[in-house]
């Protein structure tokens, strides 16, 4: 008799796996994983760049409550110290001592304590360098701290969980009440909400909206898989999932608050010093007594000043002060983080105290996404006997950690932050469209929605209702595509490149745009194809595998047969 398929699933024995200790702890691991750094400085930049104006990333946040719940739900059930002063504030002087450093003077002493004191960069990602001792120092002591972290799975991270996922928390917000009361901080905030809904007309908004929502919650990277294995077999997965896309989403608008508060700082100080600057010209030009020219009053004296003597004020060539511009100078990652806040956290009272917050809240949130990558790995090993259960935890743990700190020793050449910025671009882009595109077709398509309503079912007591089983069976494979498509054609209308610190260019302290090398695009084709070919050749091995089992089977049933057969043949001892 034929196994009914649709039938009830069988509760799982104890099988001697660790388990959460409570559900909050496990949402909170699923939190930690998912609100990364992206959400501190890659969706305030994609605000800034497409107007400033929220209003037209409401797009985004209801994306994200259909696309990461939807895509997260199909996922979780497939498994079943400075010094005063600071570095970064001073120029320092040349090798003969006799004036500034020429390359931090044209630029900034942030920029130049970021590209040549820390990373040392090369101009060119073809010129890879040495590799930097002290940054092979600190990436060998953040591997240490994540091995100990995860040394025995959910077992060490799901207590290290409650202070790497909540701290960030507690300095986003004590960030949030000393940036409202910075000056300029309204403008900033003002920049942040005013919508622009004009650039809803512009595919990239939607297309950056999608992307953006879709790699925040970290799908299809394996870890919310391997947390979601460790639940009881009957949990509710829809409310999980709806939980972790909210306190997501929420999350980039919430860390948006402090960082345009702080943006908003920094631009009206850089507008101030434009105006007194400007200031100081007119006054020594027309000698003028001082504090004559206000920066209240700046704008008419100008007025009144280019109509009495316009060839004066055209000789002085003024620096052209607007607010908005300032408002509008974009930059992204490293950028954002390392120099811009930097730069803004200079001029902040207590500004080592703001430092060291700030820093410390940027590794607490790269470590608690490590711990649902490394799970993503540990996991998977173990479960498919790939690696023998009986191997040590601490051992494989520490193989984990040793090999990824291997590879990450790239990224300490003075080309690595080039090489951050390819594997960022396209191990981490184009594969995981990839693989949720095909975690969506197996379950609906192969594995059968009927099959899988049933399934969610017996899992929550509740029935899946028509609005779940339409979008999973044509509107979340619909989207994945649209932006997997989008996103190739975006990469091939020009040629992939990337911007360079050289000191030599002429347009300096602007980066230079550069294309890479043609080894170059081989190896970022390689990084976006590669793990998407484990798609087709584990299907291919699991088909020959079944197929070679059939055949095994029916070889030895035709024994069996052949056996009886010819025993019945002869006749019996006792005849």
């Amino acid at each position: 008799m034929s196994k009914d398929l649709s039938a009830t699933p069988e509760i799982p024995k104890e099988d001697g796996r660790p388990k959460w200790d409570n559900k909050f702890q496990y949402i909170l691991s699923c939190i930690g994983f998912a609100v990364g750094l992206g959400n501190v400085w890659r969706f305030p930049y994609l605000c800034q760049i497409h107007g400033g104006g929220v209003g037209s990333w409401v797009v985004s946040i209801l994306v994200s409550l259909y696309y990461n719940t939807v895509l997260t739900w199909v996922m979780w059930y497939l498994i079943n110290s400075f010094q005063e002063p600071l570095p970064w504030s001073v120029c320092p002087l040349n090798a003969n001592r006799t004036g500034f450093n020429k390359e931090c003077y044209e630029s900034t002493a942030v920029n130049y304590f970021w590209y040549r004191k820390t990373l040392n960069i090369t101009p060119d990602i073809a010129e890879n360098g040495t590799l930097q001792w002290w940054l092979i120092l600190c990436l060998a002591t953040c591997w240490a701290i994540v091995y100990l972290c995860t040394i025995r799975g959910i077992e060490t991270t799901g207590k290290a969980i409650y202070v790497t996922a909540i701290f960030p928390y507690l300095v986003l917000t004590i960030f949030l009440i000393q940036g409202l009361t910075l000056p300029g901080a309204t403008d900033g905030l003002a920049y942040l909400f005013t919508p622009n809904l004009n650039t809803l007309k512009n595919p990239r908004v939607w297309l950056d909206a999608a992307t953006q929502i879709f790699f925040s919650l970290s799908l299809a990277f394996g870890g919310l898989i391997a947390f979601s294995s460790y639940n009881l077999p009957k949990n509710d997965c829809e409310k999980d999932a709806v939980t972790v896309a909210i306190v997501n989403s929420m999350t980039s608008l919430y860390a948006s608050i402090p960082v345009f508060s702080v943006l908003g700082f920094k631009a009206t100080t850089a507008y101030w010093d434009c105006l007194d600057r400007n200031i100081m010209s007119i006054i020594n030009e027309f000698d003028l007594p001082e504090e004559s020219i206000m920066r209240q009053n700046y704008t008419s004296w100008i007025s009144f000043l280019n109509s009495s003597h316009p060839e004066k004020i055209a000789g002085l060539k003024l620096k052209s002060c607007d607010l908005q511009e300032f408002l509008d100078q974009s930059v992204s990652g490293t950028g954002l983080a390392f120099i811009v806040f930097t730069q803004a956290i200079i001029l902040m009272p207590g500004s080592q105290a703001w430092a060291i917050l700030f820093f410390i809240m940027l590794f607490s949130l790269g470590l608690s996404s490590m711990f649902g990558n490394i799970e993503g790995v540990f996991t998977p090993l173990l479960e498919l006997q790939i690696v023998s259960k009986s191997t040590p935890k601490e051992l494989l743990s520490g193989i984990i950690c040793l090999i990824s700190f291997l590879i990450a020793l790239c990224f300490t050449l003075g080309s690595g932050s080039y090489w951050i910025d390819i594997f960022d671009r396209y191990a981490g882009s184009v594969p995981l469209l990839v693989i949720a595109f095909f975690e969506v077709i197996g379950v609906v398509y192969v594995y059968k929605i009927k099959r899988f309503s049933k399934d969610v079912k017996w899992m929550t007591g509740r029935k899946l209702n028509l609005y779940w089983q339409i979008t999973w069976r044509f509107i979340s494979p619909l989207l994945l595509l649209i932006v997997f498509m989008a996103f190739v054609a975006l990469q091939m209308l020009r040629p992939p490149s990337y911007a360079a610190w050289n000191p030599k260019y002429e347009g300096f302290p602007m980066k230079e745009e550069k294309v890479y090398p043609p080894w170059v695009q081989a190896i970022c084709v390689l990084l976006a194809a590669l793990p998407c070919t484990c798609i087709p050749l584990v299907a291919l091995f699991h088909l020959i595998k079944q197929k070679r089992r059939s055949k095994d089977t029916s070889l030895v049933s035709a024994e069996v047969f052949s056996c009886q057969g010819a025993n019945s043949n002869f006749p019996h001892p006792k005849e």
